[in-house]
C-alpha cells in the first residue's frame, strides 16, 4: 500500500476507478431495490414490513465496515505515518455517520410494527447509537485543534479506543438477550435466509460498498486538492515582496 502513499499516484488511480465505482454502485443498488420491492416475497410473519430489511441490514453492516476501515487507517497513520491514512479516515467518517444514521432510522421504522415501539434500549440498539456518537466525536475532535497534526492524532486515538464497540455490536445478540434475531446470512452451515431474499440483500450490500469506495475517493481527492490550495496560498504569504 505504500506504493499508493504518493498523492499523485492516488489521484491517477482514483481518476481511473471513479467512473467504474459510480456506475457499479448505481446498477447494483437499483437492481437490489427492484428485487427487494417488486420480486422478493413477503414474510409470513412480518408481511410487507420485511422489505425494510434490504435497506436496514446493509446499512448496519456498512456502519461497522466504515468504522473498521477508519480504525485500520488510524492505526496505519499512527504507526507508519502513511501520508494518506489520516485523510482516508477523515474522508470515511461522514460516510459511516450517514450509514449509521440510516441504520438507526430504518431500524426504528422496522421496529415499530414488529416490537410495538420506535425504540427499545436493548444491547444492539444502544451500542449502535454509541457508534453514531463515536463518529460524531471523531469529526468534532479532528477539527478541535489549531494544529491539524494534533487533531488527527487525537481523533485517531479516539477511533482505536472506540473500536471495542464494534465486536460488542456484532456479538451482542449472542452475549445478551436482545430483540434482534441471531445472524442469518453469515453463519456456520450457510445462510438461513431464502435465496429470493438473499439475492437483493447481497446486491444492496455490495452496492453500498462500491458506493462507499466511490464517495471515499471523491472526498479524498477533494482533501488533497484543498491541501494543495492551502499550501500554495501559504507560499504566497511567505514569499518576499519585491520592490
Amino acid at each position: 500500500m505504500h506504493r499508493f502513499a504518493n498523492p499523485k499516484r492516488f489521484m491517477d488511480l482514483s481518476r481511473a476507478l471513479l467512473p467504474w465505482t459510480a456506475g457499479i454502485s448505481v446498477v447494483l443498488i437499483a437492481a437490489g431495490l427492484y428485487l427487494a420491492l417488486f420480486v422478493s416475497p413477503t414474510d409470513y410473519q412480518q408481511g410487507q414490513s420485511v422489505r425494510m430489511m434490504y435497506v436496514h441490514v446493509p446499512s448496519a453492516w456498512m456502519s461497522l465496515f466504515c468504522y473498521t476501515f477508519m480504525a485500520v487507517a488510524a492505526a496505519v497513520a499512527l504507526i507508519w505515518k502513511h501520508p494518506l491514512a489520516d485523510l482516508a479516515a477523515k474522508s470515511a467518517a461522514p460516510i459511516g455517520t450517514c450509514f449509521t444514521f440510516l441504520a438507526l432510522v430504518t431500524g426504528s421504522l422496522w421496529g415499530k410494527p414488529m416490537w410495538g415501539a420506535w425504540w427499545v434500549w436493548d444491547a444492539r440498539l444502544t451500542s449502535v447509537l454509541i457508534l453514531f456518537f463515536l463518529y460524531l466525536g471523531y469529526m468534532a475532535l479532528i477539527n478541535a485543534f489549531d494544529d491539524p497534526t494534533r487533531g488527527f492524532r487525537a481523533a485517531s486515538i479516539l477511533v482505536l479506543v472506540g473500536f471495542i464497540n464494534v465486536p460488542i455490536i456484532k456479538f451482542s445478540v449472542e452475549w445478551w438477550h436482545t430483540l434482534h434475531q441471531p445472524a442469518s446470512v453469515i453463519k456456520m452451515g450457510g445462510p438461513a435466509i431464502h435465496p429470493s431474499m438473499l439475492a437483493p440483500l447481497l446486491l444492496m450490500a455490495v452496492g453500498y460498498t462500491t458506493y462507499f469506495l466511490w464517495v471515499l475517493m471523491v472526498r479524498m481527492r477533494t482533501e488533497i486538492l484543498a491541501g494543495k490550495i492551502r499550501a500554495a496560498r501559504l507560499r504566497q504569504v511567505r514569499a518576499p515582496v519585491k520592490g
